[in-house]
């Protein structure tokens, strides 16, 4: 839950700054999805917030 919160948060600053400097691409497309489904959490929502924790989880490891 922790992880969630702060991934939205973090997501939701990044995409007002891309906003802010008008600059999207294919790669901010999938970052406002994420943004989109960790909100929502739709049926979809678990998938990510699978493969979101499996990253992090691996960024934890990499220390």
């Amino acid at each position: 839950m922790i992880f969630s919160v702060s991934a939205v948060v973090l997501l939701g600053l990044l995409i007002w700054f891309l906003l802010r400097i008008r600059y999207f691409r294919w790669a901010e497309v999938l970052i406002c999805s994420t943004f989109g489904f960790l909100l929502a959490e739709t049926g979809a929502g678990p998938v990510v917030q699978g493969v979101l924790d499996g990253l992090g989880g691996l960024l934890s490891q990499l220390s």
